[in-house]
């Protein structure tokens, strides 16, 4: 499968580039519209989504070299190259939310509330995002055949991407694509309709959601970033999965999400 979108010469834009930035653009937008009935200011929401958004980038390279360290240090100049691939969600979490705590606490925010209004977004976006996966011929699963593919109704253009290297792979990007598509329209249900919705659950729906079924993809993948004999994803789903039981349904709370203000 061809990585490039558009080759100009001296500059090519991938396909996985593309679908990072939709998946910025699209998750962005969909904040910026919560953000506007908490009346927040324009100015002060573009900066900080930029600078959250190049600490998240940090974070999700930063993770995955220290996780592929010893290749990593034969060929440093990869480091850069992010258009190969090789961003690790958990990793783009971290470093986000830690600008995020310096931020909050610094502009006088809520934190827990603007994680709330975040998730909404982080969850489209991570949908769209893997889709790079997909043109990057990366992030799939274990080896099965074309018959099993087509019993799933998954898409033909997508099983023919999957044939790699003369045998078909199970399109892992797809299922979680899939399942974060399903998340982001729940948490928009939940958000609008669900009038006793107290400050964290959202955040806590959304770490339960995407840990589940971060968990068991992260089994059927064949590339996943180890610790000893540990797949990291599944420890981090793990823990975050546990965060988000503590805030949904252990976290006493009086504090009502629709009636609480971003500002402190």
């Amino acid at each position: 499968m061809d990585r490039v979108l558009l080759d100009l010469g001296v500059i090519k834009i991938y396909y996985y580039s593309l679908f990072i930035f939709l998946g910025i653009l699209v998750g962005i937008l969909v904040v910026f519209l919560e953000l506007r009935k908490e009346k927040v200011n324009k100015d002060k929401f573009f900066d900080m989504f930029f600078y959250t958004i190049i600490f998240a980038f940090i974070g999700a390279r930063v993770y995955y070299v220290l996780f592929n360290l010893s290749y990593y240090l034969s060929n440093p100049l990869e480091i850069f190259y992010i258009w190969h691939g090789g961003l690790a969600i958990h990793g783009g979490i971290l470093g986000g939310l830690l600008y995020l705590w310096y931020y909050s606490r610094k502009h006088k925010l809520n934190l827990l509330k603007l994680l709330d209004i975040l998730v909404v977004g982080l969850i489209i976006g991570q949908a769209i995002g893997r889709w790079g996966n997909f043109f990057n011929s990366e992030a799939y699963g274990y080896v099965t055949s074309y018959g099993y593919l087509k019993s799933l109704y998954i898409p033909e253009f997508i099983i023919r991407g999957m044939y790699i290297n003369g045998d078909y792979y199970m399109p892992t990007f797809f299922f979680e694509s899939c399942w974060n598509v399903i998340g982001f329209i729940i948490l928009l249900v939940i958000r609008k309709f669900y009038k006793n919705l107290k400050t964290g659950q959202l955040l806590g729906f959304y770490l339960m959601w995407y840990s589940f079924i971060r968990f068991i993809i992260e089994g059927m993948r064949l590339d996943s970033l180890m610790l000893g004999s540990v797949r990291v994803a599944q420890l981090v789903s793990v823990v975050l999965f546990a965060i988000g039981v503590y805030f949904v349904f252990i976290r006493k709370s009086k504090k009502i999400y629709k009636k609480e203000k971003i500002y402190e």
